[in-house]
């Protein structure tokens, strides 16, 4: 029955080699994890087997949040373009999961003819039945920006009486199974409406174990004072705080992600600042792609051995004759004792044990005396892919890493800033003065010069003795002077001139000021009279 068996001593000697991440890991889960799975019944008790698709498909990003929060404008706002089944409203418009992805023409999928697609990574959705399916969509689209990832937008999460209403299908359990496969998933508050409702609440309890993956964004936030926007980010913490069960704090990006104009301009700094930074993160998705299913698969490989100790010793306490029933609701009453005990004979982190209370409730409905007692070379077979294989992958990662250098997301509200005056903090810090025919520093410099004359120059330069005793009473650190002083001495003979001098009191104001300084000299910060430098010396 189990063939592969015959071969574990030679693959434990020697590990496996793989010529792409993606066929490295869809081997590894085929050949070493899923027959553990299989064997100890993981699918009913946690996720469905994973196939190809999950491992070839391109990053996902989930978007959450309670309804009118501005997902579905969040993503308008991204691809700069309709897509098909696109709602927006201040009512609950968005009713269906919308799975939002390249196609070579826009149209739209039904959730029945998507789940039977082996080239998408929807097909274990049929478990949740039609209900759900019939609230599942899938619209395509040719767009530069889901040629890297795709984006995946839910129905709006109710509130009050709303909640009472049943959607006929496990909302929570959907999420939890899109969160296993996406690369990030981004919670959207509404900087009016920061209630957490008990749906809410118990969305984000199922996103337990993807706290890595999470990010909030707090919209809107044009549409309140600074004063305000004050308060609500403390009132957004304190409510995270006691929902998020991590010692680290989420990261919150406050803005307001829609082309519409800013109604209250005060914080557009602020706004600007944050959004490139989420543009960052997300942007940064492809090139971590490869990564982050290795990681989950290694997650996913954790979960499977501890629940294959937990079977077995199930199936080691059961009686084989009489007193059946008695004893399994004895064992699921002291599962926990269980856990402790497995804990102790195998060295396993508490971290790595499933839900107490829903592992009690799926035993339920579970014949004892059907589970599988301990396979070990199942078992060692996980272990030889941990501490083996996964190695060899990680390796490949990198190497596909250097080799896809700008494997980033491009189009759309990605390349509006790139480049040009409205590029972030063009203009500003170091950037300062690149768009004028004055040297930007010539303003200043008639305060800077008094300065030099005061620090007893030779020959029209000072020593680097005198100047560091006046650039030192900036407080900066000496790191930070150590760079100015760098780019400063442009024709690197250890001492400068009155432009050299009054290039270096700049560059302390512009670190004063809280800008970055520039790896490199920009041209436009160049001395005139250094200009016609050849620039092999300039380097």
């Amino acid at each position: 029955m189990f063939s592969w068996l015959g071969t574990d001593d030679r693959r434990k000697k020697e590990p496996e080699v793989f010529q792409t991440v993606s066929d490295g890991l869809k081997k590894l889960y085929k050949t070493k994890l899923l027959p553990l799975e299989e064997s100890y019944k993981f699918h009913e008790f946690h996720s469905p087997a994973l196939e190809d698709a999950d491992f070839d498909n391109k990053p996902m990003v989930l978007l959450v949040g309670q309804y009118s929060t501005g997902k579905t404008s969040f993503i308008r706002y991204l691809l700069e373009q309709d897509f098909p089944g696109m709602r927006i409203g201040p009512e609950p418009t968005t009713d269906s999961f919308i799975a939002v992805m390249h196609g070579d023409t826009e149209g739209v999928v039904p959730g029945n003819a998507l789940v039977v697609d082996p080239k998408k990574p929807f097909r274990k959705l049929n478990a949740f039945g039609n209900a759900f399916l019939n609230r599942f969509v899938c619209a395509q689209l040719p767009n530069p920006v889901l040629e890297s990832i795709s984006v995946i937008d839910t129905p709006g999460i109710l509130s009050g009486e709303k909640q009472r209403i049943s959607r006929g299908y496990d909302f929570a359990a959907v999420l939890e199974w899109f969160a296993e496969r996406v690369d990030r998933i981004i919670l959207l508050f509404d900087a009016h409406k920061l209630d957490i409702s008990d749906e809410f609440s118990e969305v984000i309890k199922a996103l337990k174990n993807h706290e890595d993956k999470i990010r909030v964004v707090l919209n809107k936030a044009d549409q309140i004072e600074t004063q305000q926007l004050m308060r609500v980010y403390g009132a957004l913490m304190w409510s995270l705080g006691k929902i998020v069960n991590t010692p680290e704090v989420v990261r919150v990006y406050i803005g307001s992600f829609w082309s519409h104009p800013l109604l209250i301009p005060d914080n557009r700094k602020l706004f600007e600042a944050e959004e490139q930074d989420l543009f960052k993160d997300i942007q940064s998705l492809p090139r971590n792609a490869a990564l982050r299913k290795l990681n989950d698969l290694i997650k996913r490989a954790r979960l499977a051995k501890v629940h294959a100790y937990i079977i077995s010793s199930l199936k080691k306490e059961m009686p084989s004759v009489f007193g059946k029933e008695n004893k399994k609701k004895e064992l699921i009453g002291t599962l926990g004792d269980i856990y402790k005990r497995i804990e102790r004979e195998h060295q396993i982190s508490p971290g790595d044990f499933p839900n107490l209370k829903k592992m009690q409730d799926q035993l339920q409905a579970q014949d004892l005396t059907k589970f599988q007692p301990l396979k070990p070379k199942l078992l060692e077979a996980v272990d030889d892919m941990l501490a083996n294989d996964i190695a060899g992958l990680m390796v490949l990662v990198r190497q596909e890493e250097t080799q896809r250098p700008n494997a980033v997301v491009k189009g759309g509200a990605f390349d509006g800033t790139l480049d040009g005056p409205f590029g972030h903090g063009y203009g500003e810090g170091a950037g300062e003065g690149i768009d004028e025919a004055e040297w930007v520093v010539a303003r200043d410099k008639p305060a800077y010069d008094e300065i030099f004359y005061t620090l007893s120059p030779v020959n029209g330069k000072v020593t680097g003795a005198n100047a560091k005793k006046e650039m030192v009473k900036s407080k900066l650190p000496n790191t930070v002077l150590g760079k100015i002083w760098k780019l400063a001495d442009i024709d690197k003979d250890g001492m400068l001139d009155d432009e050299e001098f009054a290039l270096a009191n700049h560059l302390i104001k512009v670190k004063l000021e809280g800008h970055e300084l520039p790896s490199e000299l920009p041209a436009h910060l160049v001395p005139p009279s250094k200009r016609k430098i050849p620039e092999g010396i300039l380097r």
